[in-house]
């Protein structure tokens, strides 16, 4: 991989994390324009995992004041509020864990870059759009979280984990449509993904050092990762910031509009090369 197509993934990375278009659907299809994956597969994994550790640590930066205060309150053995949070944050990963596990191999095919998997990740865009359209014409509610509506939560944040499909787009619709308060829904939508994100990018890890043939390639130079990883956090800090912003606001229509264009842009381009 080039210098270059390493800054431009880890761009891409940080800003589709925390925006509501889909990470993973737009890493993939900037993998396929620059050739990435098709060239390596097994390095694409690992720089796959590089970009999220840094969009990982740009959550923790932001929202560091809270986590300190959560792991603070934890260390009491209380049951407050924030031990009340991270057990909805915990009941919230249940979901994607099942998923994770028992259809990680069914999953991952769906990432590699064929025509039909561009058009799934189409179709993915264009559901992405929909749910934003209905997210911002909900109105404001000033309701808490429980736990059943952490489980919903979880659920449309394993749905996500198919291409195309926005995570935080569909964490915090569904949140909104629950009657969550804005605030909280964005706050738990981005604190509910790192320990997620996380273990995921502990399991890429895992994957690209238990394969002789990614340990073999050597296509990435040290160089490369580390400007993916830098670009992928800066970016990711201020789509993270502009991202609390934009739902307090309930301006995600144009989000909405971009999604569902793409989409079908994507969905057309596939079925023309299929």
């Amino acid at each position: 991989m080039e210098l270059l197509n390493a800054i431009l993934l880890g761009i891409i990375q940080g800003i589709t994390e925390f925006l509501p278009i889909s990470s993973d659907g737009h890493l993939f299809i900037g993998q396929m324009l620059l050739g990435v994956e098709q060239s390596d597969p097994h390095q694409a994994l690992l720089f796959t995992a590089v970009l999220h550790a840094a969009t990982t640590l740009s959550i923790i930066v932001v929202f560091w004041k809270d986590i300190v205060e959560i792991l603070r309150d934890l260390l009491k053995f209380q049951w407050n509020e924030n031990t009340q949070f991270s057990a909805w944050v915990l009941i919230s990963m249940i979901p994607a864990g099942i998923v994770g596990i028992l259809l990680k191999d069914y999953i991952e095919p769906l990432h590699q870059p064929t025509y039909g998997n561009l058009i799934l990740t189409g179709f993915m865009l264009a559901l992405t759009g929909l749910l934003l359209f209905a997210s911002s014409r909900i109105q404001a509610s000033s309701g808490a979280l429980n736990p059943w509506k952490a489980f919903v939560i979880g659920i449309f944040q394993a749905a996500a984990m198919l291409p195309g499909l926005s995570r935080s787009g569909s964490t915090i619709s569904t949140s909104l449509a629950l009657g969550i308060d804005r605030a909280k829904a964005t706050r738990f939508s981005f604190l509910m993904v790192v320990p997620v994100i996380l273990g995921g990018t502990l399991l890429e890890l895992k994957d690209y050092f238990e394969s002789p043939a990614a340990q073999a390639a050597q296509l990435f130079s040290p160089l490369e990762m580390g400007a993916g990883f830098v670009t992928a956090f800066l970016f990711g800090l201020l789509a993270c910031r502009w991202m609390i912003a934009l739902v307090r606001r309930s301006k995600l229509d144009y989000f909405a509009w971009y999604c569902v264009a793409i989409g079908l842009v994507a969905i057309v381009a596939g079925f023309i090369l299929l």
